[in-house]
């Protein structure tokens, strides 16, 4: 059973649920190791969730799980009424590098899973959406430069136009930002979360950082080490849009104090 913490009593409306897992649970036999019991998720539209927990518990192959990357042993997996049973378009999933291929230009990296999947032609007409989104996230001069001429920050972007670019249901994020320096991880972060609120997108985090996971969600699961359960789910009301200067608050310190208390020790810097 999960114990429910909330901040407050809360009077927003329920939105519709649009990703459920229901008792999911992941062995690898050949390695004997049981990575995830008995997970139940539940993620409403238009909302921002996060998992944190120790190294190994599993977090990573719960993405995988979700974004059809990687069947489970047990339990089903459904994405708006409908099995996850392998990847989709409406599932997008960006991971800790921005993996742009550096003979392709930005755009062309941005409609690269469109190509993939639908040809040259569908992945043509997708440039039009592609620039959107690269005005959206502050790249639009940058569309045909190749990688090496980018920053960071601006290949992550870049990286994040591509996940959009499908106009997928669902954003999976596999600590997409932790290969950056602490002053462009808390800019990407706002830029997430702006992009997130104009899309109404329904986004799942994976991380290590406490304080981002509060930043940016509205329910963080704490997850147990392996194998991998929700053992608490702490609800952040905090107003939107945040922003970095409530991570100097006493209620987002209460919160940081909160999850902390129900991870090990030693696990977290």
């Amino acid at each position: 059973m999960i114990a429910r913490t909330k901040t407050q009593n809360s009077a927003a409306k329920k939105r519709r649920p649009i990703y459920t897992l229901s008792q999911v649970s992941k062995t690898f036999p050949q390695r004997q190791i049981h990575a995830l019991d008995k997970i139940d998720l539940s993620l409403e539209e238009g909302t921002f969730s996060s998992v944190i927990g120790a190294s190994g518990c599993g977090k990573s192959t719960l993405l995988k799980i979700m974004a059809g990357l990687l069947p489970p042993s047990e339990g089903s997996v459904v994405l708006d009424g409908t099995a996850v049973t392998g990847p989709r378009a409406d599932i997008g999933m960006m991971f800790q590098q921005p993996t742009l291929f550096p003979w392709r230009t930005v755009v062309e990296n941005i409609v690269l899973p469109i190509e993939i999947r639908d040809g040259k032609a569908a992945a043509k007409a997708a440039h039009p959406k592609a620039h959107e989104l690269l005005s959206i996230t502050g790249l639009s001069k940058f569309a045909e430069v190749y990688p090496n001429e980018l920053s960071g920050g601006m290949a992550q972007r870049a990286a994040i136009c591509r996940m959009l670019v499908d106009e997928p249901s669902v954003l999976l994020l596999d600590e997409p930002f932790s290969a950056l320096d602490e002053i462009m991880r808390d800019l990407m972060n706002m830029e997430l979360q702006r992009i997130c609120m104009e899309r109404n997108a329904t986004a799942f985090l994976v991380t290590h950082s406490i304080s981002e996971a509060v930043l940016l969600s509205d329910i963080v699961y704490i997850m147990s080490p392996r194998p991998g359960r929700f053992v608490e789910e702490v609800m952040i009301e905090l107003p939107r849009p945040r922003t970095l200067e409530m991570m100097t608050t006493k209620k987002f310190g209460l919160l940081v104090d909160k999850i902390r208390s129900h991870l090990n020790v030693g696990d977290f810097e």
